[in-house]
């Protein structure tokens, strides 16, 4: 049976101490996250928390004036340079509005994004941010949902930027923007430019970002009386060196392509550089379109033809969002809009 100290029945950092093994500083290192700690230490720490259920009372420190409130931004790569003008709007935001930001790149790992989500409940911090497409399976909405209702019962919130929402009834904000839609307007702007044979250099097929905009790039087509020929869709991921694989692989087989839409930016960079070691020329030869426009797709030769997100506006709405709600207030859905910025990587088709 788990022994309780405090006078409201709550497991203390002393009990914790005690189910772990190790002193009750060693407890707040592991919490603090600021001091060396082995491994094993931490993970016994991190079980007997855990089993117990032990949120420490920052909120207690933070009334006398120590420390600062905190938000916790969690994305999967923060190399990305869309990943990273959002972490920049949450970071501005976050501090205008006197909050601490912490940043966890988690390289994909989960068990690091579930420990790092631990880390901040039992800190009490006002918000955990969520960033990037997922898988949309059971396991998922059952996984996010638990985690959803363990920040909400510590006071904090959830946001989910980018990531599929859970349904109604969840205590999470969802940010979105309009993966689909942005997609369809490019495609249909490469379309009218006489291109039919357009190749795309898609993402993960599990993955709800590169989902939405395969949809995006099939709806284009439609709309006009066109079905999409498969074999010209390609699947990665979203880095320069997937879509330079991409491309020379479709150069290779001989595709018959005279226009190529990327999913990101950073695909689009790979494939322009597979196309010029090709000795092909953009437009001249084959138009090139991206996604997200990011800073250096206006520096590329050519300028790159892409669609614009507001990442930063969309890190700062995610702040003021999460601390404008009660942590167990019913949810909400937000979507953003995109738009097609047109420069000099697309051009009509020849003939």
């Amino acid at each position: 049976m788990t022994r309780k100290s405090d006078a409201a029945g709550r497991s203390t950092i002393r009990d914790v101490a005690a189910r772990a093994g190790v002193s009750a500083s060693t407890v707040s290192r592991v919490l603090g996250g600021v001091y060396p700690v082995s491994t094993a230490t931490r993970t016994r720490v991190m079980r007997a928390v855990r089993e117990m259920d032990y949120v420490a009372d920052a909120r207690a420190k933070a009334v006398a004036g120590v420390g600062t409130p905190t938000l916790a931004f969690v994305l999967e790569d923060i190399t990305g340079p869309s990943f990273a003008h959002m972490a920049r709007g949450v970071e501005r935001e976050a501090a205008r509005l006197g909050h601490l930001c912490l940043v966890c790149s988690t390289d994909g790992d989960l068990r690091q994004e579930l420990d790092f989500i631990e880390t901040m409940r039992a800190q009490r911090a006002a918000a955990v941010i969520l960033v990037g497409g997922a898988a949309d399976t059971p396991e998922y909405r059952a996984r996010t949902r638990r985690i959803a209702d363990s920040l909400a019962s510590a006071g904090s919130r959830l946001v989910l930027c980018g990531r599929p929402p859970l349904g109604p009834g969840a205590p999470v904000t969802v940010i979105e923007y309009d993966n689909e839609g942005g997609a369809h307007a490019l495609v249909a702007h490469v379309l009218g430019q006489g291109h039919r044979r357009v190749l795309f250099l898609g993402g993960k097929p599990d993955h709800t970002t590169a989902q939405g905009r395969e949809r995006g790039y099939v709806g284009a087509h439609r709309s006009r009386g066109l079905e999409p020929d498969p074999d010209l869709l390609l699947h990665g991921d979203f880095t320069r060196d997937s879509g330079h694989r991409l491309m020379r692989r479709a150069l290779e087989r001989g595709l018959d392509f005279t226009a190529v839409v990327a999913a990101t930016d950073m695909v689009a960079a790979g494939a322009l550089t597979a196309l010029h070691e090709a000795g092909l020329d953009v437009p001249g030869d084959v138009s090139l379109a991206g996604y997200d426009d990011i800073p250096f797709a206006r520096d590329l030769r050519p300028a790159l033809t892409t669609v614009h997100v507001p990442y930063e506006e969309l890190g700062r709405l995610a702040v003021r969002t999460a601390l404008g709600h009660s942590a167990d207030s019913p949810g909400e859905h937000l979507l953003l809009g995109t738009h097609v910025v047109v420069r000099d990587s697309v051009a009509a088709v020849r003939g």
